[in-house]
């Protein structure tokens, strides 16, 4: 917020690469990810581009091409020709004159310009020259150099390089950039490479789309967003109706204990009450005040309650069911009897680990070692602790978490990229 109590506008970007998507590649993916997640968050965003179309951009992006700073221009491929053998091309300077006129007034125009390679690859040398020396004239917004790769550290490309101008531009450091790598390797390369302390380049990762690579249905993404499990330190599945045979009981007395381990559960439950049946909504509602009466409305969740519109039961597909398995971290069945326990093979066809009472037949009988057992009348502190110590020896299961907490391009976004936008002297807290 502004001193006045209005709200601060979000600067503009310009995301700057020889090329763009649809062009495919690590950077181009890397580059889509980015403006998803700020033109989601209301940044205004162009990317700038030798080539490219903005019709393969994510919405909401508008895009600049100058032929001049794809790699495949007839005049650049035959100036980097001559380049990578160690000669500077006699048109070296017009080039860089060409892009330094075009790009001046079109970057003037942003708060924030975001370089991805081009100020460490040997690919463009005349568009490196460019910026460096609209840098040198004070004639460049905010710049943030990010680092995929680095000629001058790469074994493939390290003889495409030679002491002198213009190869040397790809190892100065700029005292006005903000450094940034993809890894702490590539931090480490870099370090060394320009002479400063790792400490002086930011490390942001790079993510992972969860919604794409799960497969998750546009209801099924919206729902985990609604229910907060991006957030969850831990995600333990119900796909059970609200019937006193599965002992939700215990699984809320679980989770309250979970919560007070510093866990930060999240139990959803995914299957409704009978709502013509006033014994069955009694007991839901017998289950929501106990759930209260534990302090755990945060960290329990009833799909049926989850809907678009609280005021309606929410009913959701197998489909979305689905998802939930997807992207949990275990199924929880703590069932005081059961015929059979169909939730146990779906488990394991998604790779989810199944924790289970003795009451489960599916469990017991099928899944026997690869599962974690526990008596229905169990303490729920000695399930809690059990549960937590055996995903925690789990390596898959860790990844699995860690990655979800921390890795996804959102949490990524708020942990990482939004930070390293806001003025330098207002920093953006860590969400």
């Amino acid at each position: 917020m502004t001193e006045e109590g209005l709200p601060m506008s979000l600067p503009s970007i310009a995301i700057l690469h020889y090329s763009a998507s649809p062009v495919i590649g690590g950077v181009e993916a890397v580059i889509d990810a980015h403006v998803r997640l700020l033109v989601a968050a209301g940044y205004p965003v162009t990317v700038v581009a030798g080539r490219g179309a903005a019709d393969a951009l994510p919405a909401g992006c508008h895009f600049v091409e100058i032929a001049a700073m794809d790699t495949q221009h007839p005049a650049i491929l035959a100036a980097s020709a001559q380049l990578d053998a160690g000669t500077v091309p006699a048109e070296f300077a017009a080039l860089t004159a060409q892009l330094r006129t075009a790009l001046e007034p079109i970057l003037a125009e942003f708060d924030i310009v975001m370089a991805h390679n081009v100020l460490f690859k040997h690919f463009n040398l005349p568009l490196t020259a460019a910026l460096i020396e609209l840098l040198d004239a004070s004639r460049l917004p905010r710049t943030i150099a990010w680092g995929h790769d680095f000629t001058w550290t790469s074994p493939n490309s390290r003889s495409k390089v030679h002491d002198g101008y213009p190869w040397d531009l790809l190892r100065t450091y700029r005292r006005e950039v903000t450094y940034v790598a993809v890894s702490v390797q590539r931090q480490r390369e870099l370090a060394e490479l320009l002479g400063i302390p790792p400490e002086q380049i930011r490390v942001v990762y790079n993510g992972v789309d969860a919604g794409d690579l799960l497969g998750l249905s546009a209801e099924g993404a919206s729902l985990v967003q609604r229910l907060g499990v991006p957030d969850a330190g831990l995600f333990l599945l119900m796909p059970v109706r609200v019937t006193q045979a599965k002992n939700i009981e215990l699984a809320l007395a679980v989770v309250a204990e979970l919560k007070r381990m510093g866990e930060r559960p999240l139990l959803i439950l995914t299957g409704p009450p009978d709502p013509h049946d006033a014994r069955s909504m009694a007991y839901f509602h017998a289950l929501q005040r106990r759930r209260a009466e534990l302090g755990v409305e945060d960290a329990m969740r009833f799909v049926y309650e989850s809907g678009p519109d609280p005021a309606e039961g929410y009913l959701i597909p197998p489909m979305v069911v689905g998802d939930l398995y997807r992207t949990a971290d275990v199924l929880f069945m703590p069932s005081h009897r059961e015929g059979f326990g169909m939730p146990v093979l779906e488990a394991g066809l998604a790779g989810v680990p199944v924790a289970a009472s003795t009451a489960v037949p599916a469990a017991v009988e099928l899944a026997g070692n690869s599962a974690l057992f526990f008596e229905p009348d169990e303490a729920p502190a000695a399930v809690a602790r059990r549960l937590a110590a055996w995903l925690a020896a789990n390596p898959v299961a860790r990844l699995r978490r860690r990655t979800r907490q921390r890795y996804t391009w959102e949490a990524i976004f708020a942990h990482d990229i939004k930070p390293l936008l806001a003025p330098a002297d207002r920093k953006e807290p860590a969400t």
